[in-house]
C-alpha cells in the first residue's frame, strides 16, 4: 500500500486479522492456550499502529451524544436479548476463548490478562474496526479517493456491502446480531457524520458486553 492514507486506515485492521489467524494456526498445530499471550500482544501492536497514524484520522469530539449512547445500548440489547428475553442457551467455553480464571483469580496474572482483554474489547477493537469499516470502506465504496468523500455520505452499495462484510467478520452464530449492529453503526455514521461517535458507540457496546460476559461467565461469548 503506497498510499499513506490507505495504510493508515487499513493497516490496523489487517494486523488485527493476522493476529487472529495466528491463534487459529497455533491451535491447528496443537499449541494450546496461545490466546493468553497473543491477545495482549495483538492489543499492543494494533493500538500502537493506531497511535502511529493518529493524525491521519482527524478525529473530533463525538456528536449527538444521546443518540450515539442510545444506539450503543440498543446494540448491546440486541446481542444479549436471545438469552435474556428468548431463553436461548448460554454459551459454554470454547477451546480458543478467553477465560480469565485460567490464572488464579486475584493474582497479578489474572488482573493483567483481564485488563488487557477489556482494553482490547472496549478501546482497541472499536478504533480498529470503525476506522476501517466506517472511516475507510464506507467511503471507499463511493469513491476510490475516499478522503475526498465527506464522512457520513450515503449510497445503497456502500451501506449494504459494509453491513454484509461486517457481518461476515463475525462467527456464524453471531450473524443476526452482527447484521443489525452493522446497520446501526452505519446509521450513526450517517446521522452524526462523526467517526468519533461510531468509535464511542462501539466502545460502549463492547464494554457492556464485557461486563455481561464476566457476570454470566460465558467465555465463548467474547
Amino acid at each position: 500500500m503506497k498510499n499513506p492514507s490507505l495504510r493508515a486506515y487499513c493497516a490496523p485492521f489487517i494486523l488485527f486479522l493476522l493476529w487472529i489467524g495466528l491463534i487459529d494456526l497455533l491451535s491447528r498445530a496443537g499449541v494450546s492456550n496461545s490466546q493468553y499471550w497473543v491477545f495482549p500482544l495483538q492489543t499492543l501492536a494494533c493500538g500502537g499502529v493506531v497511535l502511529f497514524y493518529w493524525r491521519r484520522y482527524r478525529l473530533s469530539l463525538p456528536r449527538n451524544l444521546l443518540f450515539t449512547v442510545g444506539v450503543a445500548l440498543l446494540v448491546f440489547g440486541i446481542w444479549v436479548s436471545p438469552q435474556v428475553l428468548l431463553g436461548f442457551p448460554y454459551r459454554s467455553g470454547e477451546a480458543t476463548s478467553f477465560n480469565p480464571t485460567f490464572y488464579l483469580p486475584g493474582t497479578l496474572a489474572y488482573w493483567g490478562t483481564l485488563g488487557f482483554r477489556f482494553l482490547r474489547m472496549a478501546v482497541v477493537v472499536p478504533f480498529v474496526e470503525e476506522i476501517f469499516w466506517r472511516g475507510f470502506l464506507l467511503r471507499y465504496l463511493i469513491k476510490e479517493e475516499f478522503e475526498s468523500v465527506p464522512f457520513g455520505s450515503f449510497t445503497w452499495l456502500s451501506f449494504g456491502l459494509v453491513t454484509l462484510l461486517f457481518t461476515l467478520e463475525h462467527q456464524p452464530a453471531d450473524y443476526p446480531a452482527a447484521f443489525c449492529t452493522g446497520i446501526l453503526y452505519n446509521w450513526i455514521a450517517l446521522r452524526t457524520r462523526s467517526l468519533s461517535s461510531c468509535i464511542l458507540a462501539h466502545g460502549i457496546t463492547n464494554l457492556l458486553l464485557g461486563f455481561y460476559v464476566m457476570a454470566t461467565r460465558q467465555w465463548g461469548f467474547w
